[in-house]
């Protein structure tokens, strides 16, 4: 849920457009994702912040009461026990804002996405 109407073209620029309580909470998302793939790339796809390494990783987005993750439906299944007590959907999950940010949890859900990414790419060299 942006507070401007213009559709940010950077992570950067997009964290900029919400209250300091919110980029608080963006900023350490980023973080932890940059940490468990460092050579991911930020762009900006379906107007959220996106990781991507060989296609998209993860993407996230504020949202009025929460900050969606979403690590494709892949990264949902693989972590369906440790997701048990956050909303979630096919290929999405919901952190409440006013609850801490679930960083080792986050951390191992990307890594497990950057090891899918690298073994399709992988495969698709092969073929």
């Amino acid at each position: 849920m942006l507070t401007n109407k213009n559709t940010p073209r950077t992570i950067d620029a997009y964290i900029a457009g919400f209250p300091t309580i919110i980029q608080e909470i963006l900023e350490k998302m980023r973080e932890t994702i940059k940490k468990a793939a460092p050579g991911a790339v930020e762009t900006i796809s379906y107007q959220m912040p996106t990781f991507a390494l060989h296609g998209n990783l993860v993407h996230f987005a504020a949202h009025k009461n929460h900050i969606g993750f979403y690590p494709a439906p892949s990264g949902i299944v693989a972590f369906k026990e440790d997701l048990k007590g956050f909303k979630s959907s096919k290929g999405a999950v919901q952190f409440p804002i006013d609850k801490p940010l679930p960083v080792e949890l986050i951390f191992e859900i990307v890594k497990f996405r950057v090891i899918e990414n690298l073994e399709k790419a992988e495969a698709k060299k092969k073929c």
